[in-house]
């Protein structure tokens, strides 16, 4: 094994889960117990700053390569033993978190004169962890910090639960095959069949890769109903209990801690920095986004009505007559568009752009260790370079108990060892696009397309980082901030330069035409509106829960701000009970609009240059991606810009240019 091969995972059993897990917290243990038995006059940004990044490093590694199994292991018990270690590795960093010693000897070094001449990561390294014991309660009597470690202990469970009961969660519909009007052959295919009172019935599920498509095409708005409503109770009554619990504790905490709400103690480290200025960013681009979401729905309103002589419009219907209006309007079949992006020629297009535009080489690693015979590995080395600087993995499709969304996971931070060696990063997209079998390949819907890009730009900013600090590695950046980079990448997918390299028709080899990129490209902005107050509804949702003056009912404050999403609420569901999002991003929501107004201002940098523009390239890698949390989000875009960032290009991207 070379140091990029973070497991044996092919071979993995629960008890090595258990070992490399308890062996992780074991030795910082000790790490930690060396830290806090030096004299104080003996104290020195190495052996105090250093030393815990370097023990804490133990367990963030153990919780890359072996807890990160309960998100992706096709093995139950492994998945059950990974999914125990991860949340008694939260408990144990909490844990450390609020030990006394610990924080009497990070005190203690920062009242050196050496701590006072410390600069750049080493001096923002020494703040940041000032800052996060002040955060846990470190200034407040010895009660009251006993009980906001209690708080966070009970945290980190909810946490857990609420994930796991939305990844177990198997809920879907059985239908004829005559109730699968308006979908294609392919998709068909591809269901799971289950033979009912000598019929064959076909099983939708809520994964999204059956979800999604069978809400734009299926004919039968019925059957879109109940699909769209057994979505919307994803996760049972028992996760809304979860979320209230935790809200209830988060709050507490908040008060605990001195601030008036969990949503201005969360704040307060990120890019935004207070309450108000969320809720006034928030205030300020509702009316903007809804002027787009009523042209928006005049459009779907008249589209149901040619369809059916309705226009009573729900939730369950935006994206079938938005897909309608693709194809009439626009003459763009979502499933003839998937026909020009096979998943292999959208990874080697994703692949050639990035490379040359960031100076890189990707190899494939077929010797590196995986959990699963559908995962690839890939070696990331500088153009020109032998030696690999990072290791990416892609685990794409779906299978049973596996993370049910897209995202990017970081197994090991970049950071520089004791010794002056660079710790390479290893990262890893998890999406669930679908899977090829006899005869056909693995075909993306333009919008997958558009997520493989952005969570592939998640990869580029936690594997091409030069923090020396872990603290700082690669997506380690303010959490309105982080999404920035990834929702940039997406602009390539809509460059007519970027898809004629490699959209090509998986039976043919025709490359995509010319009118119907240009029609996809004129009906970018279609729905846009309505795509974004969603948005707005979760981040206003999410913030409410967290703001004072939340009543502690998550159901009445979802239905009472659902008029921001322009459709009546579906009553008898819990949509939040399914809205992984509530942790991990609890009054955070708000950060994919925020950071998206950044990651398009830097865009506005290549489209002066031209999207393939290495020079522009080089200085985005440079000034953001290599950055990561090193400076704060917004002096890195004023870096890159030259200039003050803005919202005119987010706003452009709506269709709201010259509004």
């Amino acid at each position: 094994m070379t140091d990029l091969d973070l497991a044996p995972f092919p071979s993995l059993t629960p008890d090595d889960i258990a070992r490399a897990c308890q062996g992780a917290m074991d030795a910082c243990d000790a790490a930690i117990a060396a830290i806090v038995a030096l004299p104080a006059g003996e104290r020195t940004f190495a052996n105090t700053m250093l030393a815990l990044e370097d023990a804490t490093d133990e367990v963030s590694l153990a919780s890359g390569a072996y807890a990160f199994m309960a998100h992706v292991a096709p093995d139950s018990a492994l998945r059950d033993a990974a999914r125990e270690w991860d949340q008694q590795l939260d408990r144990y960093m909490v844990a450390l978190g609020f030990r006394e010693d610990l924080y009497e000897a990070v005190r203690t070094f920062a009242a050196t004169p050496s701590a006072r001449e410390l600069e750049g990561e080493d001096a923002r390294l020494l703040e940041r962890e000032l800052r996060d014991y002040r955060r846990m309660g470190f200034e407040l009597p010895a009660a009251q910090r006993a009980r906001v470690r209690e708080i966070f202990d009970a945290l980190v469970r909810l946490d857990v639960e609420f994930r796991n009961a939305i990844a177990d969660w198997d809920d879907g519909i059985l239908v004829a095959r005559a109730d699968l009007a308006g979908l294609p052959e392919a998709y068909i295919a591809g269901l799971r069949t289950v033979e009912e009172a000598g019929e064959t019935k076909y099983r939708v599920s809520l994964d999204y890769p059956e979800l999604f498509p069978f809400l734009s095409n299926a004919e039968s708005e019925e059957l879109r109903r109940e699909l769209f409503l057994k979505e919307q109770r994803k996760g049972g009554a028992a996760n809304v209990a979860r979320l209230e619990e935790a809200l209830r504790l988060r709050s507490e905490a908040g008060a605990l801690l001195g601030y008036d709400s969990w949503a201005a103690y969360v704040v307060e480290d990120r890019m935004a920095k207070r309450r108000e200025t969320v809720d006034a960013f928030l205030a300020e681009l509702r009316p903007l986004v809804d002027r787009k979401a009523e042209r928006d729905f005049a459009a779907l309103r008249e589209a149901k009505r040619e369809h059916t002589g309705s226009d009573g419009l729900r939730q369950w219907d935006w994206r079938f007559y938005h897909n309608r209006q693709m194809k009439t309007r626009y003459a763009i079949d979502d499933f003839e568009v998937a026909g020009y992006f096979p998943l292999e020629a959208c990874l080697e297009g994703l692949f050639a752009v990035t490379q040359a535009m960031f100076g890189l080489r990707y190899e494939p690693a077929p010797g590196a260790p995986r959990w699963h015979p559908d995962v690839q590995a890939f070696d990331i080395h500088e153009e020109g370079e032998n030696e690999p600087l990072a290791r990416f993995y892609m685990d794409l499709f779906p299978r049973a108990n596996k993370y049910s969304h897209a995202a990017a996971f970081t197994l090991r931070r970049g950071r520089r060892l004791a010794g002056g060696e660079y710790q390479r990063p290893v990262s890893a997209i998890v999406a669930n696009f679908s899977k090829p079998g006899a005869g056909h390949p693995s075909l993306l819907h333009h919008s997958e397309v558009v997520t493989l890009f952005h969570e592939f730009g998640h990869i580029l900013h936690q594997t091409l980082t030069k923090a020396e600090r872990a603290r700082f590695s690669g997506t380690a950046t303010e959490f309105d901030f982080v999404e920035a980079p990834s929702q940039m990448l997406e602009h390539w997918c809509w460059e007519p330069e970027v898809l004629g390299r490699f959209a090509r028709h998986h039976e043919t080899g025709e490359p995509l035409p010319t009118a119907l990129l240009e029609a996809m490209i004129a009906a970018k902005n279609l729905d846009s509106g309505v795509f974004t107050v969603r948005q707005l509804y979760f981040a206003m949702l999410d913030f409410a829960y967290h703001s004072p003056g939340f009543d502690g009912d998550t159901t009445a404050t979802a239905r009472r701000l659902h008029d921001v999403t322009g459709f009546p609420f579906p009553e008898g569901t819990h949509f939040q009970s399914g809205f992984g999002h509530l942790f991990g991003y609890d009054a955070g929501y708000y950060g994919y609009l925020w950071s998206h107004v950044f990651g398009d201002d830097m865009y506005t940098r290549f489209e002066h240059a031209g999207p393939l523009d290495r020079a522009t390239g080089r200085a985005y890698r440079e000034a953001i991606l290599e950055r990561g949390g090193t400076e704060d989000g917004d002096a890195l875009v004023r870096g890159f810009l030259g200039r003050e960032p803005n919202n005119a290009a987010f706003l452009r991207g709506l269709g709201l240019d010259g509004e």
